[in-house]
């Protein structure tokens, strides 16, 4: 196990956890994760080789064999390089965007990429942000927090991103999958933060974490 920090901060899609996660990177002086940009810049392989992830998922997970995916630190925050070239943009891509769930879905891709995810903690103090963070990538952390926030106001969110993803079908299949469904961890804290502004989700995991005895201190 790591002896580093690690903050999980789950939640559905919109919810706020990457804007959220950052910024308690940055309080914190740890280093940024998400996990949901390795499970898109996969996502961007497959959909650069034209496959179906439904359709044909052993091709899918023939093609982790051909892929490298590396995290360097910039600053606080871990980016990803695919097979040596930065995705840029084309993470958020619609194709990416109508896809990464069911990539994400299938069970010996979420297996490789989660050992990646572990292993960003080997180095680091971080704060990681996905779907299975606190359940099923680090279950051991004391600091687990789940984001959630009303449909409506997600959507909304999205919408003001330029997204055009459907939050509902996003949501069944995230929370639907045989394999580290979406879910609220066990010990995990869960904020609303529909009417909350982002200092203010900010402030309350920070004050929970300070609670827990983490501070930007005790980096």
């Amino acid at each position: 196990m790591s002896t580093h920090h690690v903050v999980a901060i789950d939640g559905p899609a919109a919810s706020g956890k990457s804007s959220v996660s950052r910024k308690v990177a940055e309080k914190l002086g740890y280093a940024f994760v998400s996990s949901g940009l390795m499970y898109r810049a996969f996502t961007w392989v497959v959909c650069e080789a034209g496959l179906d992830p439904e359709a044909d998922p052993d091709a899918v997970v023939a093609l982790l064999d051909k892929t490298k995916i590396e995290a360097s630190r910039r600053d606080n925050e871990l980016f990803l390089l695919v097979n040596g070239s930065d995705p840029g943009d084309a993470l958020t891509s619609d194709y990416v965007n109508g896809n990464v769930s069911k990539v994400a879905k299938i069970p010996d891709v979420r297996k490789a990429l989660v050992r990646q995810q572990r292993a960003c903690a080997e180095a680091a103090d971080i704060v990681m942000e996905g779907r299975d963070i606190g359940s099923v990538v680090f279950p051991d952390t004391p600091y687990k927090f789940y984001l959630d926030a009303s449909e409506e106001v997600r959507a909304r969110r999205r919408a003001a991103q330029g997204l055009g993803d459907e939050i509902a079908e996003r949501d069944r299949l995230d929370s639907t999958r045989k394999v580290s469904p979406l879910k609220v961890a066990d010990g995990a804290t869960k904020i609303d933060t529909s009417d909350l502004t982002l200092p203010q989700v900010v402030e309350a995991l920070l004050g929970q974490l300070s609670e827990q005895g983490v501070t930007p201190s005790s980096t």
